[in-house]
């Protein structure tokens, strides 16, 4: 060392570090930038992050917080990240970790939602019908990835079957939860034999007051929401309603909240199944999460439409997993875990697959499927899917170009 720097003084004002909010954006703002494939997908990109990189959180630790997420109502990655930002960095952590996730798709669907409008878009666009198309090979994939990982045995199998077979000769209003309730009594009568109780590993600290106002506020909110919607016949509080209701009852993520958001938003004459189901369709080539398809729908629907209906839909369909993953966070290593209640998430998720089912039945398939070259399609894009493993974005653009080229 030289003399000079023998007698340089240290430095009296280091450079302040980083806050960790700060850093919690920055690593989910570049995941929701290249975390393409889905929420299974999703929770392997958190994983290598999260577990083996940065060391943020533990193996049996995220083990259970995935076992929690999948167990609440909403969007399961979402949720995983919510509870990593929080647990990183508090509750702004818990909003920064859900920003970064979720910017990048939501103003990739909210663009995509408004130049549709303006160019006025019909359902004879041939590059739409080949969306339709893209959209039924999608969902068919994730019927059937999600019924290995969620029914590996025959009893759930015939779950899904019965809940798919309900929803298809009744559908009524309310008969998917319904049908949700009765896939979990049965996954708790028929499945004892999988009881078993998991390791107490998972450690974020909410704490329990927090936690009861949280689920309070959730409960709260699904009730007076409608309420205040038809009180005041206010376009922006209905939209509100109608996807805050979406972000609670929806078991099973991003896929399943394609036949509950229908229900919702096309009989009522919204929005037609045509741009639905373009606008569901260009959302799995994005990155991030699924849910952001609400900013699509908030953009494209006439209440009022455009950016203000976006940040309302976005907004209004997330709001319940942040109350529910925080409020249930300090009650999973008592009463979430009892083994009783595992074997009802197990029928649960078992009829999560049931409601995907009926889904790519109809309305998926029923309106996308209209020739046998659109059947043909719809068969390459889910080989390329499955089993080339082809890019989402590839395989969607594909099937935009053949719709245009064929129809």
């Amino acid at each position: 060392m030289s003399s000079d720097e023998q007698r340089r003084p240290p430095d009296a004002n280091p450079a302040p570090a980083r806050p960790a909010w700060l850093d919690v954006f920055a690593v989910f703002l570049r995941l929701g930038l290249t975390s393409f494939g889905g929420p299974i997908a999703h929770l392997s990109w958190f994983h290598r992050e999260f577990v083996e990189r940065r060391r943020w959180i533990d193996e049996g630790a995220y083990g259970e917080l995935v076992s929690l997420c999948q167990f609440l109502p909403g969007p399961a990655s979402s949720q995983v990240g919510i509870a990593l930002g929080f647990q990183r960095a508090g509750l702004r952590g818990a909003l920064m970790a859900w920003l970064g996730f979720t910017l990048p798709s939501a103003l990739l669907m909210t663009a995509f939602a408004l130049g549709l409008l303006q160019l006025g878009m019909t359902s004879n666009s041939g590059w739409l019908i080949g969306l339709k198309v893209f959209a039924v090979a999608v969902v068919a994939q994730a019927v059937w990835t999600m019924s290995r990982a969620l029914c590996p045995d025959a009893t759930r199998r015939a779950i899904a079957i019965a809940v798919a077979g309900v929803l298809l000769l009744a559908p009524w209003p309310g008969m998917q939860v319904a049908a949700m309730a009765l896939a979990g009594l049965a996954g708790y009568a028929l499945l004892g034999a999988a009881r078993s109780r998991p390791s107490a590993a998972l450690r974020i600290r909410v704490p329990r007051r927090s936690a009861a106002l949280a689920l309070a506020a959730c409960a709260l909110l699904l009730v007076v929401l409608p309420l205040l919607a038809r009180w005041t016949q206010a376009d922006l509080l209905e939209l509100a309603s109608v996807f805050y209701r979406a972000g609670t009852l929806v078991f099973g993520g991003g896929h399943v909240v394609l036949p509950l958001l229908q229900a919702e938003v096309v009989p009522s004459g919204w929005i037609g199944n045509d741009v639905f189901l373009a606008g569901y369709a260009a959302a799995q080539a994005m990155p991030g999460p699924l849910f952001s398809f609400a900013a699509f729908l908030g953009a494209a629907i006439p209440l009022p439409g455009g950016v203000a209906g976006a940040v309302v839909a976005l907004l209004a369909i997330f709001v319940p997993a942040f109350l529910l993953v925080l409020g249930a966070l300090p009650f999973w290593q008592g009463a979430l875990q009892r083994p009783g209640l595992r074997t009802a998430a197990a029928g649960v998720n078992a009829g999560v697959v049931g409601v995907l089912l009926a889904a790519l039945v109809t309305p998926v398939a029923s309106s996308a499927i209209g020739s046998v070259l659109d059947g043909a399609i719809a068969l390459a894009a889910f080989a390329l899917l499955h089993g080339a493993r082809v890019p989402v974005w590839a395989v969607g653009a594909g099937c935009a170009i053949a719709g245009a080229l064929l129809h």
